[in-house]
């Protein structure tokens, strides 16, 4: 993962999602690209350049350079190759553009999640990357200040289409030499003997050479919950999971896992597109 992206609305959630993706390009070799999105009203997007550009719209694209000069310059950042870009776009649309574009492994974004009827009505740009994105993304909350996932969960339903992912997620967890403790939640819903849920993971990871992982099967009232809980368990660095790319009345009717544990969760998380 060499090309990593970190979309900045210059806020302190976002200043640390780019000091975890420092920490991780130097551990890569990799670079960052820093991105911007300015939303500017449709009426004024024929006048952003040109002779008959807006003053006011001008000085939006002068501070956000500016400011992304000054995030590019921080200490920590230094050593490391750094393109900074402002674009005008939404906010998820553009990220999402800008992933094809320049063919981006993996994206690192903050987020300190919402809730109640604020999360129904809006929800937050983070949650729609998460569920669009074809390039992993992590997640990173407010409380994290060094990236060292020595203790990765990874759950799942251990379906057949999960394998192409995980091979991502092995990857991942390589890097830095984690170790991966696969958990499949069993809630009253979906509920799976014990027997049948451990022959599920084992037959899952007989077609992996991996060495470094223990499996778990865990129960809950709901699948959320139960992957926020077998984390804080065993003290987890990091949540890792699978996600689907609906859209529409199918993703409001089913809701999201991986969306919930983003806006919930106060550990990491890091999602890979089946």
């Amino acid at each position: 993962m060499k090309r990593i992206l970190v979309p900045t609305d210059f806020s302190a959630h976002a200043d640390n999602a780019l000091k975890i993706a420092a920490q991780i390009a130097k551990k890569t070799n990799g670079e960052i690209f820093l991105l911007h999105m300015l939303e500017v009203p449709n009426q004024m997007n024929d006048a952003i350049t040109g002779s008959t550009a807006i003053p006011e719209v001008m000085l939006f694209i002068k501070k956000a350079n500016e400011t992304l000069q000054k995030t590019k310059d921080k200490d920590f950042l230094k050593a490391i190759k750094v393109t900074e870009s402002v674009k005008f776009e939404s906010a998820f649309e553009g990220i999402l553009s800008f992933c094809r574009k320049n063919k981006i492994d993996l994206i690192v974004m903050g987020s300190h999640g919402v809730s109640g009827i604020e999360e129904v009505l809006i929800g937050s740009n983070t949650e729609k990357i998460v569920r669009l994105s074809d390039a992993p993304v992590l997640v990173i909350k407010k409380n994290t200040t060094e990236f060292k996932p020595a203790n990765f969960v990874f759950a799942s339903d251990f379906s057949k289409e999960i394998k192409k992912p995980f091979k991502k997620m092995i990857k991942f967890a390589s890097l830095f030499n984690a170790k991966l403790n696969l958990v499949m939640i069993c809630t009253p819903n979906s509920f799976k003997p014990t027997a049948l849920s451990e022959q599920i993971i084992n037959d899952f990871m007989s077609g992996f050479d991996i060495k470094n992982y223990s499996t778990h099967i865990y129960n809950d009232v709901n699948i959320e919950k139960g992957i926020r809980n077998f984390s804080n368990s065993i003290n987890a660095d990091l949540i890792g999971l699978c996600t689907h790319g609906r859209t529409g009345l199918a993703h409001f009717f089913t809701g999201s896992i991986s969306e919930d544990l983003v806006n919930h969760a106060i550990k990491p998380v890091i999602t890979f597109r089946i």
